[in-house]
């Protein structure tokens, strides 16, 4: 079962951050069709938020097809986004590459902004993509 974390000071809404949650459940396959979501009374309890933001959330996720709910039941997903399971070998050497990075002294947003930028670099849409220049008659 996930369970959402709430970071007060991040500036991003408290219901985009369990839309968020979720959906990095889903892609890590921590959360697969057929899971039960926790309750809205759950949630609250662990994070102390209001019950109309858990409850904007999982609408969210309902309008954008990944959780349906069931009256009297909950809310169940209904599919996932899993295409780099939690035990792959690439999440083991990011893991490392992240170790690393805390102990040469990068900070969390120093990490973010690197790996950010190596993803934009690497996943642009291909007309955004800036190949290097090389002068002409220079093959480097």
């Amino acid at each position: 079962m996930v369970e959402y974390r709430i970071d007060r000071h991040s500036g991003v809404a408290t219901y985009v951050q369990i839309v968020q949650q979720t959906k990095q459940a889903l892609r890590l396959g921590v959360l697969r069709p057929g899971d039960k979501l926790p309750t809205a009374r759950e949630v609250v309890e662990a994070t102390a938020i209001n019950p109309n933001t858990v409850l904007k959330a999982y609408r969210e996720l309902e309008r954008e097809g990944l959780v349906e709910a069931r009256r009297g039941l909950g809310t169940f997903v209904r599919r996932g986004l899993s295409t780099a399971p939690a035990d792959s070998p690439l999440r083991t050497e990011l893991d490392a590459w992240a170790v690393r990075a805390r102990d040469t002294g990068l900070d969390r947003e120093d990490v973010a902004a690197l790996f950010t930028a190596v993803l934009d670099e690497h996943f642009a849409p291909p007309a955004a993509r800036t190949e290097p220049a090389h002068p002409q008659g220079d093959p480097s």
